[in-house]
């Protein structure tokens, strides 16, 4: 936890070295109150005291988690600043300002329920949140606030529905990343709809918004129902589907409508089937898709009979991970915005899956439990299976959180440039290979981890060689002579996979996409 905690502090100072600003004092401060909340937490996991049942065998990653959503706004702030685009500015610190009250909240509930009172980490918290305070109070309008505000109460209430509902899923911080997330895009949406005149808006950005609250609203909907009803029998099934049917065409679909002010799916359709490179990466990922099917039957065929608990190696599991950087750079070479829609489709897929295994829905519910039982690793504790849901987001996050409209060449000068392929980068290529290599050559384990030394040099290698391959074969990359900070964010990075207990598919590619836009 504390070598974690160094190379957290290590991303804030170079962060704060690169953009000398009142947020960035506001980092700073925020990441010192945190480390020291992070111990109650701890603690608090530790003892059993916490409100909820957390994930175990994890730290509680408070420090880590608090950081991402504030060092983006800071960064896409500063970027969108050197672009002249005021109204994406303000958006960066309304990021940040919410990213910062979420991770103080998070902070004071904690100290809160620690027994006895711990008087030293009150007042840190009180210093840090009188800094952060003051200076939205100087920096944001009245109306930011109130959108500010606005976040924190969704994340109140979605937390208190959602950790009761889904135990031992996720650690705190993974909480504060996941429904912090969550209920920034809820008020997005809602702040769309209700300002729709304007005009403004990407229609690929409102697909997003609506399918990820679509996605969750049908979960908290049949959460709710199958509390009161058996879920696994055929009338619960075939309500199930009606149900889904019903809320996509009569919810989804017309609220899509309204923002993009056309018919969803005959835009979806012209969209994907615009160009030929359209149609040829369509064609190629369909059979990768395939392949990752075909990886997941081959693999339970070989499953021993006699074996009691037959779990896939590490190694198997990546096979995923290659599966899917075959996927994302085709796409993030030749169509990006095709690739940001196919994403969130295939996000709306997984998580619908996912529901579907979770509450055993006839005719498939039964078998994925059976066939995704053999991929499962000791981070699906809870109820949910949420790890290769946790790869698609990891490498979705840099492309969906790209900021298009800062960037009119469609790519940031220097490093800024590789932003897009952060997820291939940290997860797709670097933890790949430090899993492979590390667990079938390491021998020089880092201290208090599992984790090798050997696998930690041959990914930061890897990363630099796929870094190297990019600027030969993606032609709106030029990096502009900033190699060494390139090298130093992809060593940073490459140790904190090595140092935390946290989903490193979800904060590794964040923590990447920060330092190369900063």
């Amino acid at each position: 936890v504390l070598v974690e905690s160094l190379l957290v502090f290590s991303v804030v100072l170079s962060v704060h070295a690169v953009v000398w600003d009142r947020f960035s004092w506001c980092a700073l401060a925020l990441a010192v109150q945190a480390f020291y909340v992070q111990f109650k937490w701890d603690r608090l996991l530790q003892q059993g005291g916490a409100v909820f049942q957390f994930r175990g065998a994890a730290s509680s990653g408070l420090l880590p988690a608090s950081m991402v959503i504030p060092l983006l706004g800071v960064v896409m702030k500063e970027r969108c600043r050197a672009a002249g685009i005021v109204y994406f500015e303000r958006f960066g610190v309304v990021v940040a300002s919410t990213g910062m009250l979420l991770a103080l909240f998070l902070s004071v509930l904690a100290v809160g329920i620690t027994k006895p009172v711990p008087t030293n980490t009150c007042i840190l918290t009180g210093v840090a949140g009188s800094v952060i305070i003051y200076t939205m109070k100087h920096s944001l309008t009245v109306s930011e606030v109130i959108e500010v505000l606005e976040v924190l109460l969704i994340f109140v209430y979605l937390s208190m529905i959602l950790l009761y509902l889904l135990p031992r899923c996720f650690t705190p911080g993974e909480a504060l990343l996941v429904l912090g997330g969550v209920s920034f895009v809820l008020n997005q949406l809602i702040k769309r709809s209700l300002n729709v005149i304007e005009g403004r808006g990407d229609p690929i950005d409102f697909f997003l918004l609506v399918a990820v609250v679509g996605v969750v609203l049908l979960g908290l909907f049949f959460t709710v129902l199958f509390t009161f009803m058996d879920s696994g029998t055929w009338i619960s099934s075939l309500f199930f589907h009606m149900m889904t049917a019903v809320l996509g065409l009569g919810v989804i679909m017309p609220w899509l409508y309204r923002l993009i002010q056309r018919n969803p799916l005959f835009w979806l359709l012209q969209f994907l089937f615009q160009t030929q490179t359209r149609l040829y990466l369509l064609v190629y990922w369909t059979f990768l898709a395939a392949s990752a099917c075909g990886v997941v039957f081959y693999q339970n065929a070989k499953r021993s009979s006699e074996s009691k608990k037959h779990q896939a190696s590490t190694i198997t599991r990546k096979y995923f991970h290659f599966i899917v950087v075959a996927t994302y750079v085709p796409g993030l070479i030749y169509d990006r915005q095709l690739l940001y829609v196919a994403a969130v489709l295939c996000l709306a897929v997984f998580i619908f899956l996912e529901y579907v295994r979770y509450f055993r829905i006839k005719p498939f519910g039964q078998t994925l439990r059976y066939l995704l039982s053999l991929f499962l690793d000791e981070r699906d504790s809870g109820p949910l299976i949420l790890t290769h849901i946790y790869l698609l987001l990891g490498m979705s996050l840099p492309v969906w959180l790209f900021p298009r409209s800062c960037a009119p060449t469609g790519t940031l000068p220097g490093a800024g440039a590789l932003v897009p392929y952060s997820g291939v980068l940290a997860v797709g290529v670097g933890d790949t290979i430090a899993s492979v290599f590390g667990s079938t050559l390491g021998e020089i384990k880092w201290p208090g981890t599992k984790k090798t030394f050997e696998g930690t040099m041959t990914a930061i290698f890897a990363q630099i060689i796929a870094v190297a391959l990019i600027l030969i074969f993606d032609s709106s990359v030029n990096l502009n002579s900033s190699y060494a900070w390139i090298l130093a964010s992809v060593s940073l990075v490459s140790l904190l996979e090595a140092y935390t207990t946290q989903i490193d598919n979800l904060l590794l590619p964040l923590y990447l996409q920060i330092m190369l836009m900063a």
